[in-house]
Order: C-alpha cells, then structure tokens, then sequence
C-alpha cells in the first residue's frame, strides 16, 4: 500500500468508526482463520470487521479523544468490529463461537485430559502399541481395540508428550478449546473492558437475586418492614404473641386450647412427682378410749 493510499485509507476508516454506535476490538493473534471466518459470516450484514497492519489502526483512533481510548487494546494481531449493536449483545455472537482442537506436542494442557474405559473403534495393530506408550490401559477382545481402565493421561498444567498426542488423535479426542473474544468495545464514548463484557445476563440476574434474599432477610431480621417481607412479619409477630400468651397464661380465645392443653401436662407432671400415703398394718386405728375408761372401781 503506497503512502497515498494509506492516508486515503486512514480517513474513511476513521469516519466510519465515528458513524457508528460501538467499535470493538476482536483478539485474532491466537484465533483459528477458520474461526474468525465463521464470526465474520455470522455477524453480516449487521457488522463489518476491519483487518489492518497495527499502525494503520493507531492512526485512525488517535486523533479523536474518544476513540483513543481504544489504543491500548491494538496491541498484537486484532480486529476491528464496526456495528450499530449493542456491546453485550455483540459479545455474547462472539463467545458462543468456540471449536474443540486436537492437542500438538508440548503444549500445556489447562485441565486434566483424561481417557475413558470402554470399546473403541481402532482396529488392532500398530495402534495397541501406540496407545500402550502414550500409557493407555489396553486389551484386544473380539477383534477390537478395548481401554479397559479410564485414566487421567495429561495432568492439568503439564505438557503433552508426542505419543500422548498422537493417541488422542487417534482416539479422536480433542481436548482443547479455541474461542473468539473481545479486547475491548466502546459504545457512544462509554468503554466496555473485557471483564465489563464478561457480565451477561444471567450473572446480573443472579447476582440481583442474591441481593435480594439478603437483604429481605435482614429487614426481616431487624423488623424493618417492606412490601415484600410484610405477610412475613405478620406471621413472626402471629407466633410470636402466640408464644407470650402461652408463656404468660394470657386468657385469649385463639389460645385457650394451647392454655388447656399446658394445664394438662403440668398437672400431669406435678402428679408424677406426688408419692400416695402409705397404710398401716392391722387397718384402720380404733380412736383412743377416754380418760379413765376401762378403770374398774375402788
């Protein structure tokens, strides 16, 4: 591109990105082509992607106060998104692309790769061998290749050894993830940062919900009344004057039964501990004769 032409180009592209509502910033440097391509199919017509050399793209945002803002995320292999969407929305097209890949040689794995016991479609041979050195538990039975004992092969943090690679090629096991994601967008001066972007939807729902129940609880808990904990209180206070009428022997119609009923088992209770009189032998004790009674006379 001649000097003419990159001036040309810098111009309409800086006018372009003040007509439109966000402008946002797509990492592409470790992003499969074949991915990117699907983002860019799937965002048409409705957004337009500009690919350019990384001075090209400086140029266009730092004469403006606002775009400026954007140059610190120009950094490496990106993309810029033109469009009229909102950033939340854009962000979420972009994130649901995502494409499993086969692990390489000495890449380092960010999770456990593990295999699993059972019955594969490989046909014996040099294939037993290959996965017996990458550490792979198998046997042959009836003509097939079978793992007979699930395994953790690759630990999470560590490197992917060359025969482990190619056993989960052949096992067909791609353990890796690929995504698109957003640098940066900027939506009417207002800029969103990746992890601004990261909160969707149902994070804010359920961060909302949270919130909520604690501090329903709360005013429930100090007696603070509100619309929403309102029949709560009433059923607080209901029991809770149930409870000092019964304690206080308070003679009300709603807790007459619950009076009675106490009654009962504290006279049930104080019975228990009541010993009955124990009988003299020989019955009943004949009453004392009066003085001089049975006293013959002088």
């Amino acid at each position: 591109m001649r000097k003419e032409e990159k001036i040309e180009f810098v111009k309409g592209l800086r006018a372009q990105l003040k007509a439109c509502r966000t402008v946002a910033v797509l990492e592409t440097g470790a992003t499969p082509d074949r991915l990117v391509q699907k983002v860019r199919n799937q965002l048409k017509p409705d957004a337009k992607f500009v690919v350019a050399r990384r001075t090209l793209l400086d140029r266009a945002v730092a004469e403006d106060e606002t775009l400026k803002r954007l140059l610190p995320y120009l950094s490496g292999n990106v993309a810029l998104i033109l469009t009229n969407k909102e950033p939340a929305e854009l962000n979420r097209i972009i994130s649901e692309n995502r494409i499993r890949l086969p692990a390489k040689p000495h890449q380092t794995s960010p999770e456990d790769i593990r295999v699993e016991a059972g019955e594969t479609t490989i046909a014996p041979g040099q294939a037993v061998t290959d996965l017996k050195a990458a550490g792979i538990d198998v046997q042959i039975q009836k003509g097939k290749v079978v793992i007979s004992k699930g395994k953790v092969i690759v630990a999470k943090g560590a490197k992917v050894s060359v025969p482990v690679s190619k056993a989960l090629k052949m096992l067909d096991i791609a353990p890796f993830e690929a995504r698109t994601k957003l640098r940066a967008a900027l939506d009417n001066g207002l800029l969103y940062t990746e992890e601004a972007l990261g909160v969707d939807r149902a994070y804010v729902e359920e961060g909302i919900a949270r919130i909520f129940a604690e501090a329903d609880a709360l005013s429930t808990a100090i007696g603070f009344v509100t619309p929403y904990n309102v029949a709560a209180m009433i059923r607080k206070a209901y029991i809770s004057a149930i409870g000092l009428g019964v304690d206080r022997n308070i003679y009300e119609p709603e807790i007459v039964e619950k009076l009675l009923a106490k009654a009962v088992m504290e006279a049930l209770e104080a019975n228990r501990h009541i010993k009955p009189a124990a009988a003299k032998d020989g019955g009943d004790e004949a009453p004392a004769a009066p003085d001089g009674a049975g006293k013959k006379e002088q």
